[in-house]
């Protein structure tokens, strides 16, 4: 049987990604290894969020020639999108397919076998605008199941590449996209997460059909008890949305929109399409219309002529709306963007002492959310034990709003819907005491239940 490694690099797309193309291989008879063995086919998908994304790619490609000089090396992603040339031009790689046509790799692979030539597959994206289809039936170790409905973006943030690594926004068919659910569904998975590079674009392409009208189509499928959202800007969240998030009972109470900075004049030197102000109004409405939802959000650091003033605008802003989590990233320079040609760059170190205030304060809002569940039932879907050992009786999972809970219960609990009353708050995750599993009849123990 011939075998296949995979390394990815980069977003939960590209994670998606890398799961379809397994299905590729494994219908063709291949078994998985993992990278650091030997395999027949070594796949790398890249990632060229940030310069140090394209080095992080090349040492991955290098290290699977290394691994196995005589086996196929396949790379795509981003980074196998924007420059080619430049991985070609690494020793060993015998292909390269970027963020398309990747539903003919195993005919390229069939070639490479045949003859060892390499193959720059590498077409230009912007002129593409179908979506690539791409099932993906299960996914290892996950009870969470990830759907991909959207491609592209047509933002043109200055400090991103991903227009041009990615293409311009592409909506998959919503037959298609309810088709993959119940088929996710009958597989036993009772979440499912829809992700995109711009999921809230998803519709921008078609006629009288959007996100909106997606989630009520979703809201019908028998056995679905759960639907996220990975990610959505506050500008595409619209009145329909929000009687979306109301009305819809299978609605996470979970929204990640990023905010990028809290002032209005680095939001514009970003040619991001809100003001703080206009942020702030769109989540007060979410929260009122669906109340105790965890807003998730990621905040860039130091960007290009981010003074101290804006820092500090900018920190008392995200402070006043209160998120559940924040992801902060330093501002990065990334070559071929027009942030990366602004003038008034930020000191590195002035970059990693802001970093760390916002962390903290992240960790901080982090704690204030969690405590205010102590006490309550909420429902979490086990994913795993928390040592990785069948049998050590901890289990971790994630409620609708995306609390970590961790809770004492056995193997067969994992992928069902538990009733868990959190005991103990902190800051990455909730203690909890199991109370009664969804299906199951009665509670576990009425002591549980009273604790």
């Amino acid at each position: 049987m011939p075998s296949v490694a995979f390394y990815t690099l980069g977003c939960k797309v590209n994670f998606y990604d890398t799961e379809a193309i397994w299905q590729l291989f494994k219908n063709e008879g291949y078994e998985q290894v993992d990278f650091e063995q030997t395999a027949d086919v070594y796949l790398i998908n890249t990632c060229t969020v940030t310069n140090t994304g394209d080095k992080k790619s090349r040492q991955i490609i290098r290290r699977a020639v290394r691994r196995n000089p005589d086996a196929i090396i396949a790379v795509t992603g981003c980074y196998a999108q924007t420059s080619p040339a430049e991985i070609l031009d690494i020793p060993g790689v015998d292909l390269v397919i970027g963020t398309q046509d990747r539903d003919k790799l195993m005919d390229y692979v069939r070639e490479l076998h045949a003859e060892r030539k390499p193959i720059n597959a590498v077409r230009n994206i912007m002129k593409t605008r179908a979506f690539e289809e791409l099932d993906v039936p299960d996914f290892a170790e996950r009870t969470r199941a990830f759907l991909k409905i959207q491609e592209g973006c047509n933002n043109f943030c200055t400090f991103c590449i991903i227009p041009w690594s990615r293409g311009l926004s592409r909506s998959r068919e919503s037959d298609s996209v309810l088709k993959q659910a119940r088929q996710l569904v009958a597989a036993g998975y009772k979440e499912i997460v829809l992700t995109g590079i711009h999921t809230g674009g998803y519709g921008d392409d078609m006629d009288n059909y959007d996100l909106t009208n997606l989630l009520w189509d979703l809201d019908k499928i028998d056995g679905l008890e759960r639907v996220r959202i990975s990610s959505i800007e506050a500008s595409q969240i619209d009145d329909r949305m929000i009687e979306v998030l109301n009305k819809s009972e299978k609605m996470c109470r979970h929204l990640h929109i990023p905010l990028q900075a809290g002032n209005d004049e680095v939001l514009k030197r970003m040619r991001r399409k809100y003001t703080v102000e206009e942020f702030a109004t769109k989540i007060a409405r979410i929260r009122e219309a669906m109340p105790n939802v965890a807003i998730t959000t990621d905040v860039i650091v130091g960007f290009p002529g981010e003074t101290d003033e804006h820092f500090r605008q900018g920190y008392e802003f995200m402070k006043q709306v209160g998120f559940s989590e924040m992801h902060v990233f330093p501002y990065s320079k990334r070559t071929g963007t027009p942030a990366a040609r602004m003038e008034d760059q930020v000191d590195e170190e002035v970059k990693h002492a802001r970093v760390h205030e916002l962390i903290d304060l992240s960790e901080q809002m982090q704690l204030a959310y969690g405590e205010q569940f102590v006490g309550d039932v909420v429902d979490v879907i086990p994913e795993r034990y928390t040592n990785g050992a069948p049998g050590a009786g901890n289990l971790m999972g994630y409620s609708d709003n995306y609390i970590q809970v961790i809770f004492e219960g056995d193997e067969s609990l994992i992928g069902q819907i538990c009733r868990v009353k959190i005991t103990e708050a902190g800051v990455n995750e909730c203690q909890g005491v199991l109370t009664r599993v969804m299906g199951q009849g009665a509670n576990i123990t009425s002591q549980a239940a009273n604790m």
